[in-house]
């Protein structure tokens, strides 16, 4: 495992230990630049979106984000596992 897969490993451990909305949002936080946690919440947003099947020009509309990015979350979709939480049904 490189360092970087430690570290990303260890980031892991560190977001599934936290047991809160509300800490989980103070974890982010104090993570991320407020930039930054803009963005990953766009890019969420980006996925749920083009789950609904929302155009991809629309999406870009709707977030103010460009259509590269939308492209770049449809294409990210596609590699995501299907037990991801915003696509299981149980």
């Amino acid at each position: 495992m490189t360092t970087d897969e430690h570290y990303q490993a260890e980031l892991i451990r560190h977001l599934l230990a936290i047991d809160s909305p509300k800490a989980m949002d103070a974890a982010l936080a104090s993570l991320l630049t407020p930039a930054e946690y803009q963005e990953i919440s766009k890019r969420l947003q980006i996925f749920k979106l083009l789950r609904e099947g929302l155009p991809h020009r629309k999406i870009a509309e709707t977030l103010g984000v460009g259509i590269a990015t939308v492209s770049r979350g449809s294409r990210a979709l596609t590699t995501l596992p299907s037990s991801s939480p915003s696509s299981r049904t149980d």
